[in-house]
């Protein structure tokens, strides 16, 4: 029997550097305390922790600020890495700065070969892989990206992230085999219709960006009503603070790099 996709045994998360309140951002929400995001961050790893991974911490990036932010400059999956160019042209160096923590971990590290592609972009689903287009993730980027699945012996499809949405997964989250936690206005684009779909409540659309991690799901804590929906639908939500993450346009899928070694 094939392991769920959202099962994971190793992760890779980076401490936020001091410059962290210089990240980049579509809306000012005000500056983050980076105390504060020190906080949230300690929480995070504690609970991916709890969930059964054995977390690798890598030292803070000063010049980049966003380098907290793992999950858009690389992707990781059993079968290897893929080192992505981000669409931020200041965070292209965090890319660089991963290749050597990758190259120690995994057998196969494939570069993006054209384009530009950031990982917040791209949702892994049970037989298939969802690449985003979006203001961070151009078509050349993400038709580079299907040929590094196929090399990988992955299958991916682009699909389009709503207009004046970051990033595809700041709406949507795969909850199991057969459910995703998405928005209403995600949701009419139909990419879902193969599965059942939970919609977040209207006002709390920032709560799609849950991330599923073995038998837990992590969700934000400001956001009650979708935790009242996860948990009467059966899930193990675990909620965690995001209120400072959020302030530079962060999440919970976005702060680490997970995989099974």
């Amino acid at each position: 029997m094939a392991v769920p996709v959202y099962h994971f045994n190793s992760a890779l998360v980076r401490r936020p550097a001091t410059t962290v309140s210089a990240g980049l951002r579509a809306h000012d929400r005000g500056d983050p305390s980076y105390l504060g995001i020190c906080d949230e961050h300690d929480a995070y790893v504690m609970a991916l922790q709890a969930a059964g991974l054995q977390v690798h911490v890598l030292p803070a990036l000063e010049e980049f600020p966003d380098s907290v932010f793992m999950e858009d400059p690389a992707l990781v999956f059993h079968e290897g890495a893929v080192v992505l160019r981000p669409g931020a042209a200041t965070r292209r160096g965090e890319a660089e700065a991963l290749v050597p923590t990758l190259e120690s971990r995994f057998e196969r590290v494939l570069r993006l070969p054209g384009g530009n592609v950031d990982g917040g972009d791209v949702l892994v689903l049970p037989r298939l892989v969802l690449i985003g287009l979006s203001a961070r993730t151009d078509r050349e980027g993400a038709g580079a990206l299907l040929g590094c699945l196929a090399q990988l012996g992955l299958r991916g499809a682009v699909v389009q992230t709503p207009a004046d949405v970051l990033h595809l997964k700041s709406d949507c989250a795969l909850l199991d085999e057969e459910t995703i936690l998405t928005t209403a206005r995600l949701s009419r684009s139909g990419i879902f219709a193969a599965f059942r779909e939970l919609i977040v409540p209207q006002g709390e659309e920032a709560a799609a960006n849950a991330l599923r991690v073995n038998e837990q799901v992590l969700l934000g804590r400001e956001y009650p009503r979708t935790l009242e929906l996860l948990l009467g639908a059966g899930f193990r939500a675990v909620p965690l603070s995001t209120s400072e993450v959020a302030k530079v346009d962060a999440g919970l899928s976005c702060m680490s790099l997970r995989w099974r070694a």
